[in-house]
């Protein structure tokens, strides 16, 4: 097994050759605009893990996918040739979910913030169920009798 740094140092080489190689050399009309947002390596260094994001819709996203599996090839001999490892990777191709959980996260944000200042708003204008003060507080005449009662058991 190979050290973790190495293998990570590879995953982040790997990362931008394929960045490189879409950008520049592969001229697929179905590669649409394709972000490499990760890469992992196995600890052999024999499969790395490309993760990718598509600009557009569904279909696009589908012709991406379908070019990088085409291109798969010519991007790992070139990935072998600027590396230097003994063996080439396997590529694998994932489309990643995280942008796409990330801009569910942030509506579900604006959702909640929405609801927080249509509850401010209406807390504004509310008014108390009960008293104001719903704490039970002794009448006037019963604190009278309580100290007349202390005075007389003080004079006894």
């Amino acid at each position: 097994m190979v050290d973790a740094a190495r293998a990570r140092k590879l995953a982040d080489r790997i990362q931008q050759i394929v960045a490189e190689m879409l950008e520049r050399r592969i001229k697929d009309p179905r590669l649409g605009f394709v972000t490499v947002t990760d890469t992992r390596v196995t600890a052999d260094l024999r499969d790395a893990t490309v993760f990718y994001t598509v600009f557009g819709s569904d279909a696009e996203r589908a012709d991406s996918a379908a070019a990088l599996e085409s291109a798969k090839g010519i991007l790992r001999s070139e990935v072998g040739r600027q590396t230097g490892v003994r063996f080439a990777p396997t590529l694998t191709f994932k489309h990643d979910p995280l942008p796409d959980s990330a801009r569910h996260l942030d509506d579900l944000i604006n959702a909640a913030r929405a609801r927080d200042a249509e509850v401010a708003r209406q807390a504004e204008t509310a008014s108390y169920a009960g008293e104001a003060d719903p704490y039970r507080k002794p009448d006037e005449e019963e604190e009278a009798e309580e100290r007349a009662d202390v005075a007389r058991e003080e004079r006894a």
